[in-house]
């Protein structure tokens, strides 16, 4: 089974793709996109030659090996996706055959971690329109809403919403997706230096977070803007029950 992931950044999503890469039957994709998307738009992200230079560039290839087998011979390849990647003249006929999965977060909880590594974001930036977009076309290939993932029902109880997703799945939950070694992963890409220092300090997920924070008013109509986007897919998150497993 492959398994695409959509979110925006700063979406748990890096943590997420650790959980799926300590399963004894996953291989795991790193943002398969990116260096496509930095290649094509020429936009400023940080580490952008860098990521180029160490990442296929060539969407047609890059799209045609999500729809490949996965790596090692494993049952699951689990690809992290970040839905602004995913540029109109992107080829899009592997998601079909993918098991697609949307992982959604707040805005403001978005928007706050973001800005604290690239100033000044924009609605394009933080993903939110394009996974709405994406959720419509999965939607509409299905006849029915896909999975959706909300990041704070992960981080109030890991265990109880990886089995619910793993169930959603129809794969069996394994007890060791809930904790990964301290200091990155394989699989991370080369981005991760500027990206990934609060993963690589972890060795499973972080507590249960709080209130939204509160944004300054720079960020207001960012948030504004943003907010319709993820309420929409909100009604549709998996809804996990407590569970007694033990992290």
């Amino acid at each position: 089974m492959n398994i695409a992931m959509w979110s925006g950044p700063r979406n748990l999503s890096t943590a997420l793709m650790y959980a799926f890469a300590a399963r004894s039957d996953c291989a795991v994709w790193d943002e398969p996109f990116y260096s496509p998307y930095l290649a094509t738009t020429g936009i400023d992200h940080p580490m952008c030659d860098a990521v180029i230079a160490a990442h296929d560039a060539d969407a047609g290839r890059v799209a045609a090996a999500c729809a490949g087998p996965a790596p090692q011979q494993k049952p699951l390849f689990y690809q992290k996706h970040m839905t602004l990647h995913m540029i109109p003249e992107f080829p899009r006929g592997f998601m079909p055959t993918c098991t697609n999965v949307f992982l959604i977060r707040h805005p403001a909880r978005v928007i706050a971690s973001y800005a604290r590594k690239r100033e000044g974001p924009t609605l394009s930036d933080i993903g939110f329109v394009q996974q709405a977009a994406l959720f419509d076309e999965v939607a509409d290939d299905l006849g029915a809403p896909p999975l959706v993932l909300d990041a704070a029902d992960v981080l109030a109880d890991p265990a109880a919403a990886l089995l619910a997703l793993c169930t959603a799945l129809q794969v069996p939950f394994q007890p060791q997706m809930l904790h990964w070694p301290v200091g990155g992963n394989a699989a991370d890409g080369v981005w991760a230096a500027h990206w990934y220092g609060a993963v690589h300090n972890s060795t499973g997920f972080a507590e249960p977070e709080g209130a939204p924070p509160v944004l300054s008013e720079e960020y207001q109509p960012l948030l504004q803007a943003a907010l319709p986007f993820y309420e929409r897919l909100f009604e549709y998150r998996i809804c996990p029950t407590q569970t007694d497993l033990q992290p």
